[in-house]
Protein backbone atom coordinates (compact mmCIF):
# COMPACT_ATOMS: atom_id res chain seq x y z
CA UNK A 1 0.00 0.00 0.00
CA UNK A 2 1.65 3.26 -1.13
CA UNK A 3 0.77 6.22 1.11
CA UNK A 4 1.27 9.93 0.61
CA UNK A 5 -0.67 12.34 2.83
CA UNK A 6 -3.67 10.08 3.41
CA UNK A 7 -4.31 10.64 7.13
CA UNK A 8 -8.02 11.19 6.48
CA UNK A 9 -8.66 7.69 5.12
CA UNK A 10 -5.60 5.63 6.10
CA UNK A 11 -6.88 4.34 9.41
CA UNK A 12 -10.15 3.13 7.88
CA UNK A 13 -8.41 1.32 5.02
CA UNK A 14 -5.92 -0.44 7.29
CA UNK A 15 -8.65 -1.52 9.72
CA UNK A 16 -10.60 -3.00 6.79
CA UNK A 17 -7.51 -4.92 5.63
CA UNK A 18 -6.70 -6.22 9.09
CA UNK A 19 -10.21 -7.64 9.36
CA UNK A 20 -9.84 -9.77 6.21
CA UNK A 21 -8.99 -13.43 6.98
CA UNK A 22 -7.17 -13.81 3.65
CA UNK A 23 -4.63 -11.05 4.43
CA UNK A 24 -1.43 -12.35 6.04
CA UNK A 25 0.71 -9.20 5.78
CA UNK A 26 0.20 -5.54 4.97
CA UNK A 27 3.22 -3.70 3.58
CA UNK A 28 2.67 0.04 3.93
CA UNK A 29 5.11 2.39 2.19
CA UNK A 30 4.99 5.98 3.40
CA UNK A 31 6.25 8.12 0.53
CA UNK A 32 7.56 10.86 2.83
CA UNK A 33 4.14 12.16 3.88
CA UNK A 34 3.97 15.64 5.41
CA UNK A 35 0.71 15.12 7.32
CA UNK A 36 -0.05 12.64 10.10
CA UNK A 37 0.11 9.51 7.92
CA UNK A 38 3.43 8.30 9.32
CA UNK A 39 2.22 8.52 12.91
CA UNK A 40 -0.82 6.42 12.00
CA UNK A 41 1.37 3.80 10.32
CA UNK A 42 3.73 3.68 13.31
CA UNK A 43 0.77 3.19 15.64
CA UNK A 44 -0.60 0.28 13.60
CA UNK A 45 2.85 -1.32 13.26
CA UNK A 46 3.36 -1.25 17.02
CA UNK A 47 0.06 -3.04 17.59
CA UNK A 48 -0.04 -5.54 14.70
CA UNK A 49 2.78 -7.85 13.61
CA UNK A 50 1.21 -8.22 10.18
CA UNK A 51 1.91 -4.53 9.43
CA UNK A 52 5.29 -4.11 7.73
CA UNK A 53 6.13 -0.39 7.31
CA UNK A 54 8.64 1.27 5.00
CA UNK A 55 9.43 4.98 5.33
CA UNK A 56 10.85 6.61 2.19
CA UNK A 57 13.55 9.27 2.70
CA UNK A 58 12.02 11.48 -0.01
CA UNK A 59 8.82 11.69 -1.98
CA UNK A 60 9.49 9.60 -5.08
CA UNK A 61 6.00 8.77 -6.34
CA UNK A 62 3.67 5.78 -6.42
CA UNK A 63 5.80 3.51 -8.59
CA UNK A 64 8.89 3.90 -6.37
CA UNK A 65 6.77 3.18 -3.30
CA UNK A 66 5.33 0.04 -4.88
CA UNK A 67 8.76 -1.16 -5.94
CA UNK A 68 10.04 -0.83 -2.37
CA UNK A 69 7.00 -2.60 -1.01
CA UNK A 70 7.02 -5.53 -3.45
CA UNK A 71 10.62 -6.29 -2.53
CA UNK A 72 9.75 -7.25 1.05
CA UNK A 73 6.48 -9.08 0.43
CA UNK A 74 6.38 -12.79 1.23
CA UNK A 75 2.82 -13.75 0.22
CA UNK A 76 1.91 -16.25 -2.48
CA UNK A 77 -0.41 -13.58 -3.89
CA UNK A 78 0.35 -9.84 -3.80
CA UNK A 79 -2.25 -7.15 -4.50
CA UNK A 80 -1.96 -3.35 -4.63
CA UNK A 81 -4.28 -1.41 -2.34
CA UNK A 82 -4.44 2.39 -2.41
CA UNK A 83 -4.92 4.24 0.88
CA UNK A 84 -7.65 6.60 -0.31
CA UNK A 85 -10.79 4.41 -0.09
CA UNK A 86 -11.48 4.64 -3.83
CA UNK A 87 -11.31 0.83 -3.84
CA UNK A 88 -13.12 -1.35 -1.30
CA UNK A 89 -10.83 -3.88 0.46
CA UNK A 90 -13.88 -6.07 0.93
CA UNK A 91 -13.67 -6.98 -2.76
CA UNK A 92 -10.07 -8.23 -2.63
CA UNK A 93 -11.11 -11.86 -2.23
CA UNK A 94 -13.08 -11.65 -5.48
CA UNK A 95 -10.25 -9.94 -7.37
CA UNK A 96 -7.73 -12.62 -6.41
CA UNK A 97 -10.13 -15.56 -6.87
CA UNK A 98 -8.92 -16.42 -10.43
CA UNK A 99 -5.38 -16.79 -9.01
CA UNK A 100 -6.52 -18.74 -5.95
CA UNK A 101 -8.55 -21.08 -8.17
CA UNK A 102 -5.56 -21.65 -10.45
CA UNK A 103 -7.02 -20.04 -13.57
CA UNK A 104 -4.69 -17.04 -13.61
CA UNK A 105 -1.27 -15.81 -12.60
CA UNK A 106 -2.40 -12.17 -12.66
CA UNK A 107 -5.81 -10.58 -12.00
CA UNK A 108 -7.02 -7.00 -12.45
CA UNK A 109 -10.09 -5.41 -10.89
CA UNK A 110 -11.94 -3.54 -13.63
CA UNK A 111 -14.08 -0.45 -13.06
CA UNK A 112 -15.58 -0.73 -16.53
CA UNK A 113 -16.93 -4.27 -16.72
CA UNK A 114 -20.40 -5.12 -15.38
CA UNK A 115 -20.52 -2.43 -12.73
CA UNK A 116 -21.46 -2.51 -9.08
CA UNK A 117 -21.27 0.91 -7.44
CA UNK A 118 -19.24 3.53 -9.29
CA UNK A 119 -19.11 7.22 -8.47
CA UNK A 120 -19.85 9.45 -11.46
CA UNK A 121 -16.92 11.82 -11.94
CA UNK A 122 -14.76 13.25 -14.72
CA UNK A 123 -15.68 12.42 -18.33
CA UNK A 124 -12.25 13.52 -19.57
CA UNK A 125 -10.58 11.05 -17.18
CA UNK A 126 -12.84 8.33 -18.57
CA UNK A 127 -11.80 9.21 -22.13
CA UNK A 128 -8.11 9.35 -21.19
CA UNK A 129 -8.32 5.95 -19.50
CA UNK A 130 -10.09 4.44 -22.47
CA UNK A 131 -7.51 5.92 -24.84
CA UNK A 132 -4.57 4.63 -22.80
CA UNK A 133 -6.19 1.21 -22.42
CA UNK A 134 -6.77 1.03 -26.19
CA UNK A 135 -3.17 2.04 -26.98
CA UNK A 136 -1.83 -0.46 -24.44
CA UNK A 137 -4.05 -3.24 -25.81
CA UNK A 138 -2.94 -2.41 -29.34
CA UNK A 139 0.67 -3.21 -28.44
CA UNK A 140 0.13 -6.00 -25.90
CA UNK A 141 -2.66 -7.77 -27.86
CA UNK A 142 -4.64 -8.07 -24.62
CA UNK A 143 -8.32 -7.11 -24.38
CA UNK A 144 -8.09 -5.36 -21.00
CA UNK A 145 -10.89 -2.93 -20.14
CA UNK A 146 -9.10 -0.92 -17.41
CA UNK A 147 -5.30 -0.72 -17.61
CA UNK A 148 -5.14 2.10 -15.02
CA UNK A 149 -6.94 0.22 -12.25
CA UNK A 150 -5.32 0.16 -8.81
CA UNK A 151 -6.41 -3.41 -8.09
CA UNK A 152 -3.70 -5.50 -9.70
CA UNK A 153 -2.94 -8.89 -8.12
CA UNK A 154 -0.04 -11.21 -8.93
CA UNK A 155 1.45 -14.47 -7.89
CA UNK A 156 4.25 -13.28 -5.62
CA UNK A 157 6.99 -14.83 -7.75
CA UNK A 158 5.97 -12.71 -10.73
CA UNK A 159 5.91 -9.28 -9.14
CA UNK A 160 8.97 -9.85 -6.94
CA UNK A 161 11.02 -10.81 -10.00
CA UNK A 162 9.79 -7.96 -12.19
CA UNK A 163 12.23 -5.11 -12.87
CA UNK A 164 10.24 -1.93 -12.28
CA UNK A 165 11.89 1.11 -13.84
CA UNK A 166 9.21 3.74 -14.48
CA UNK A 167 8.31 6.63 -12.18
CA UNK A 168 5.27 8.54 -10.98
CA UNK A 169 2.13 6.61 -11.97
CA UNK A 170 3.96 4.65 -14.69
CA UNK A 171 3.59 1.33 -12.87
CA UNK A 172 0.16 0.57 -14.32
CA UNK A 173 1.42 0.68 -17.90
CA UNK A 174 4.82 -0.88 -17.29
CA UNK A 175 3.53 -3.89 -15.37
CA UNK A 176 0.87 -4.61 -17.99
CA UNK A 177 3.42 -4.60 -20.79
CA UNK A 178 5.72 -6.95 -18.89
CA UNK A 179 2.93 -9.31 -17.87
CA UNK A 180 1.92 -9.47 -21.54
CA UNK A 181 5.48 -10.46 -22.51
CA UNK A 182 5.37 -13.25 -19.94
CA UNK A 183 2.30 -14.68 -21.64
CA UNK A 184 0.65 -15.71 -18.38
CA UNK A 185 -3.13 -16.05 -17.96
CA UNK A 186 -4.60 -12.71 -16.88
CA UNK A 187 -8.19 -12.26 -15.70
CA UNK A 188 -10.31 -9.18 -15.02
CA UNK A 189 -12.93 -9.01 -12.28
CA UNK A 190 -15.63 -6.30 -11.97
CA UNK A 191 -15.18 -4.05 -8.94
CA UNK A 192 -16.81 -1.03 -7.32
CA UNK A 193 -15.16 2.38 -7.53
CA UNK A 194 -15.60 5.22 -5.04
CA UNK A 195 -13.60 7.89 -6.83
CA UNK A 196 -12.38 11.16 -5.33
CA UNK A 197 -12.40 14.67 -6.71
CA UNK A 198 -9.23 16.77 -6.75
CA UNK A 199 -10.65 18.73 -3.82
CA UNK A 200 -10.88 15.44 -1.91
CA UNK A 201 -7.26 14.53 -2.62
CA UNK A 202 -7.04 12.97 -6.10
CA UNK A 203 -3.43 13.29 -7.29
CA UNK A 204 -3.14 12.09 -10.91
CA UNK A 205 -2.91 14.86 -13.57
CA UNK A 206 -2.74 15.27 -17.35
CA UNK A 207 1.08 15.19 -17.10
CA UNK A 208 0.82 11.61 -15.81
CA UNK A 209 -1.37 10.80 -18.82
CA UNK A 210 1.26 12.10 -21.22
CA UNK A 211 3.94 10.08 -19.43
CA UNK A 212 1.73 6.99 -19.67
CA UNK A 213 1.64 7.23 -23.47
CA UNK A 214 5.45 7.28 -23.49
CA UNK A 215 5.58 4.26 -21.18
CA UNK A 216 3.20 2.28 -23.40
CA UNK A 217 5.59 2.67 -26.32
CA UNK A 218 8.76 2.20 -24.27
CA UNK A 219 7.86 -1.00 -22.43
CA UNK A 220 6.05 -2.67 -25.30
CA UNK A 221 8.41 -1.82 -28.16
CA UNK A 222 11.82 -1.39 -26.55
CA UNK A 223 11.84 -3.88 -23.67
CA UNK A 224 12.38 -7.64 -23.96
CA UNK A 225 11.04 -10.41 -21.76
CA UNK A 226 14.47 -11.17 -20.24
CA UNK A 227 15.16 -7.52 -19.49
CA UNK A 228 11.77 -7.28 -17.76
CA UNK A 229 12.54 -9.76 -14.97
CA UNK A 230 15.44 -10.52 -12.67
CA UNK A 231 14.63 -14.18 -13.33
CA UNK A 232 11.79 -15.04 -15.72
CA UNK A 233 9.14 -16.62 -13.47
CA UNK A 234 7.51 -19.93 -14.31
CA UNK A 235 3.78 -20.04 -14.83
CA UNK A 236 1.78 -22.05 -12.32
CA UNK A 237 1.20 -25.68 -13.32
CA UNK A 238 -2.54 -25.07 -13.66
CA UNK A 239 -1.95 -22.03 -15.86
CA UNK A 240 0.40 -23.98 -18.10
CA UNK A 241 -2.16 -26.75 -18.44
CA UNK A 242 -4.93 -24.29 -19.32
CA UNK A 243 -2.74 -22.56 -21.90
CA UNK A 244 -1.90 -25.92 -23.48
CA UNK A 245 -5.58 -26.86 -23.61
CA UNK A 246 -6.36 -23.55 -25.29
CA UNK A 247 -3.58 -24.04 -27.84
CA UNK A 248 -4.77 -27.59 -28.60
CA UNK A 249 -8.33 -26.33 -29.09
CA UNK A 250 -7.16 -23.70 -31.60
CA UNK A 251 -5.22 -26.35 -33.51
Amino acid sequence: MPVYNEERTLRTVVNKLISLPIVSEIVIVDDCSTDGSRAIIESFASEHQMIRPIYQDKNAGKTAALKAGFAITTGEIVIVQDADLEYDPGEISEVIYPIVAGYADVAYGSRFMVKRAARVLYFYHFLANKGLTFFSNLLTNLNITDVETCYKAFRGEIIRNMKIESSGFGFEIEVTAKVAKLGCPLYEVPISYYGRTYEEGKKITYVDGIAAVYYVARYNLFCSLRSSFVAVPQLSSTSRRLLNVGADAEN
